[in-house]
């Protein structure tokens, strides 16, 4: 018999690149992790130029972060905000960020791709924080799915507040530098 699993861990500089004791009062806080996760990742050659990062709304609490494992972890659904909702939700063991009972806040160093605001959705979270555009990812040739405007709206239609753009500058650096160095781009599939 077969028995396969996978598991998600975080690398292990997370351990001391990450204090898990600070309040975020601000976008620009968070979002400073969320790039800092990006760019560690790709520091220490454990993912692609992608970092998120889940906070209670209520208290900027971290509860827990994301950066991309997917050729590390050989799996394509390990982006960044993937990563984030699944060790938020493990971490309160719940299935959804809504039943924790606190309102939560996905920040993302990147416009997510069609995946990742498909997990947006599904994870319950009450808003969604953006850094660099879908267009600076594009530029060096990731693949970002089927994201529509509509994709967004369906998003705030459900409760969902959407801030995009927050630190644009210095996440789009992250990206493009991924880019530059040669970086691996793991949906770069060709037909």
């Amino acid at each position: 018999m077969v028995r396969d699993s996978i598991r998600v861990e975080y690398p292990a500089w997370v351990e001391k690149g990450v204090d898990w004791q600070r309040r975020y009062a601000t976008d620009e806080e968070k979002m400073g992790l969320a790039i800092e996760l990006s760019r560690l990742n790709v520091q220490h050659q454990t993912g692609e130029p992608f970092g998120a990062a889940v906070f209670r709304s209520d208290s900027g609490q971290l509860v827990a972060v994301g950066m991309s494992q997917v050729a590390l972890g050989h799996n394509s659904v390990l982006h960044a905000e993937v990563v984030a909702i699944m060790m938020a939700e493990q971490r309160l063991q719940v299935y959804n960020l809504r039943v924790a009972g606190q309102p939560h806040e996905l920040i993302s160093s990147c416009d997510p791709c069609a995946m990742c605001l498909g997990a947006t959705h599904w994870s319950a979270v009450t808003r969604l924080v953006c850094g660099a555009a879908r267009e600076d990812a594009q530029r060096i040739g990731f693949d970002e799915g089927p994201v529509f405007p509509e994709s967004y709206t369906y998003l705030a239609e459900r409760g969902v507040e959407i801030v995009r753009g927050v630190l644009r500058e210095q996440a789009s650096a992250v990206i493009q530098a991924y880019g530059t160095g040669g970086g691996l781009i793991h949906n770069l599939v060709k037909i």
